[in-house]
């Protein structure tokens, strides 16, 4: 089979880094257009990002590309990690709850006014730190749901950020947040957590 236009500008910046609408249009026989067309498309979906400005003959600088950090990885998962096992090591539970609060905290924007309203605007917060969250009504109070863990790739390793999760809930609404499940995959095959607060 053979490999679609964006596949083959991707395998062009892994091998040489960089490239301009008119590097691509030259390597890879588009026209410059079609090329900006897919660089586009590319970008909003954070698989390439510009990174500078390129002066190519007269008029304006081009946009020069390079793949995402979204496709490069940065090893910050294992950073977090480290830290995070460290500043365990130094303090007791107690202690890592109140760290926890503080930084929940510092996250939580408190929402005021009827419960709905303050879950919309939760939700709207929660969203904007990429939980991927929506709110339901429950017989026994609002549910949060938790789409999508920011922390994910150390969640495994370290549980306790779902206590801050906890705390990030009860900063931004007033009301008590319990975990009733988590990453579940019952629903969508995506794992979701689930918050009750009352």
């Amino acid at each position: 089979m053979k490999p679609t236009s964006r596949l083959r500008i991707l395998d062009h910046l892994r091998k040489h880094h960089t490239a301009s609408a008119m590097d691509l249009s030259r390597a890879l026989g588009m026209t410059r257009a079609n090329a900006r067309h897919h660089l586009v498309v590319l970008e909003e979906n954070d698989l390439v990002q510009v990174i500078g400005l390129r002066k190519e003959g007269r008029g304006r600088p081009r946009n020069v590309y390079a793949l995402s950090r979204h496709v490069l990885g940065d090893g910050l998962d294992e950073l977090a990690h480290l830290l995070l096992e460290e500043w365990a090591a130094e303090l007791g539970e107690g202690q890592r709850d109140r760290v926890f609060r503080a930084i929940a905290g510092r996250l939580a924007k408190r929402s005021s006014g009827p419960l709905a309203v303050r879950l919309a605007e939760t939700v709207k917060q929660l969203n904007q730190l990429h939980y991927q969250s929506r709110w339901e009504a429950g017989a026994s109070g609002a549910q949060v749901i938790l789409g999508h863990c920011p922390y994910a790739a150390i969640i495994e390793r370290h549980p306790e950020l779902c206590r801050m999760d906890a705390f990030l809930l009860e900063a931004s609404l007033g009301l008590e947040a319990q975990q009733t499940l988590k990453l579940d995959r019952s629903g969508q095959g995506m794992p979701t957590c689930v918050f009750l607060v009352k």
